[in-house]
């Protein structure tokens, strides 16, 4: 029987009791970045997960191209329901599964994950808080090198893992636009760290509130904040009906949505493709 899952974020000490468990997938959805802003370039980190070490049993969830859109207009444009089923499935992930996700960041790419599972009403799936580096850190168990692939289930099969109708848990431009305008309301959260952009960038979406992750997350032990300190942080939106948060590229964003899903906020969305989105269809954006 897969292990119960009560909240979005789990412990490392919960995942040290859990692992072996039946039905237990842990993924590793790290991604590695170079430069900033515009220049911003993002790697698959499987050679880091290879090389460097990894939770026991966990396998390579490349968000880079496997969970992504391929040959979409913006990096890591969240997949459609085949590709998903497909990414998931090659991992072994069933219907039935219990899934933990982490990075060896702060958090975003396996926020960024959590969030396209639950979009295709997958529930059962959390992020580890603290990630690799307060597991690492804790001195707990790592494996260096790689896993054999997982024998991909036949579809005729009730292993076969299959996509729920997906949840309205995005955002696209023309919804953003309508926030600016007063169209249709919602809060503006910008989750990147103003140095994630560079010192010459583009303006942000006009109206919005910087709630960057770095203010949300324990800096050292790499886990989120709790009770009223994570109040206090997302104090100027919480009253707001609906919440639109976004980043550069739709990945930090995502932890800004997961520390409001804790807080018991039921209406959120994430501006998929974020900034690199809103600049290339806001032209005066660029020009200013």
């Amino acid at each position: 029987m897969a292990p119960v899952l009560t909240s979005p974020l789990v412990s490392t000490q919960w995942l040290a009791d859990h692992l072996g468990a039946d039905e237990l997938v842990v993924l590793d959805a790290s991604v590695h970045t170079v430069g900033t802003g515009l220049a911003t370039m993002w790697r698959t980190a499987k050679d880091a997960y290879e090389q460097h070490g990894h939770v026991p049993g966990a396998r390579y969830a490349d968000l880079v191209e496997a969970f992504s859109t391929p040959d979409a207009d913006v990096p890591f444009t969240r997949p459609g329901a085949e590709q998903f089923e497909a990414a998931a499935q090659e991992l072994g992930v069933t219907n039935t599964s219990t899934v933990v996700v982490y990075d060896d960041s702060v958090g975003e790419w396996s926020a960024r994950l959590w969030w396209i599972f639950r979009s295709f009403g997958f529930d059962s799936v959390a992020v580890l808080d603290g990630g690799f580096t307060k597991w690492r850190d804790e001195g707990r168990p790592v494996r260096v090198g790689a896993l054999r692939p997982v024998q991909a289930a036949a579809p005729d099969t009730s292993a076969a893992f299959r996509a729920g109708e997906e949840r309205p848990l995005w955002a696209d431009h023309a919804r953003v636009l309508r926030a600016v305008s007063g169209e249709q309301p919602a809060s503006l959260v910008f989750a990147a760290p103003e140095s994630a952009l560079g010192e010459e960038h583009p303006p942000i979406v006009p109206g919005s509130t910087p709630i960057a992750v770095d203010t949300i997350v324990d800096p050292d032990t790499n886990a989120y904040l709790r009770g009223p300190a994570l109040e206090r942080a997302f104090a100027e939106v919480l009253d707001a009906e609906e919440i639109v948060t976004y980043c550069g590229v739709g990945s930090a964003a995502c932890v800004d949505a997961l520390a409001l899903t804790v807080l018991g906020h039921e209406k959120v969305r994430v501006y998929d493709g974020s900034l690199l989105d809103w600049w290339r269809r806001e032209p005066e954006a660029l020009a200013s």
